[in-house]
């Protein structure tokens, strides 16, 4: 895995909270904007209740793992998290510091 990468829990609990459907718009997304990051899957986090989680690192910011994550809120990570380094605020659910 390179510097910057997203891993989405697609675990069975994350496919039934739309996981899968996270994974595909970060895949497509990415691809429109000619966002150059690795994308992927992961097992189960043990926090079951926050799927989807998507956890992301981008240098010179800390691993942040964001909860109850939708295709919209996906777009928002690629946007502002990955391009914009700021962190979406109303998803995170922890903060590593690297």
């Amino acid at each position: 895995m390179g510097k910057d990468w997203i891993k989405v829990g697609l675990s069975t609990c994350g496919i039934a909270a739309g996981a899968q459907d996270v994974y595909d718009t970060l895949q497509e997304e990415c691809k429109k904007r000619n966002i150059t990051i690795d994308i992927s899957q992961c097992g189960c986090a043990g926090n079951c209740s926050a799927e989807p989680l998507v956890q992301v690192a981008v240098e010179g910011m800390p691993i942040v793992t964001y909860g109850r994550v939708d295709t919209e809120t996906a777009i928002k990570i690629l946007d502002k998290h990955v391009s914009g380094k700021r962190l979406v605020n109303d998803h995170i659910y922890s903060v590593e510091v690297q």
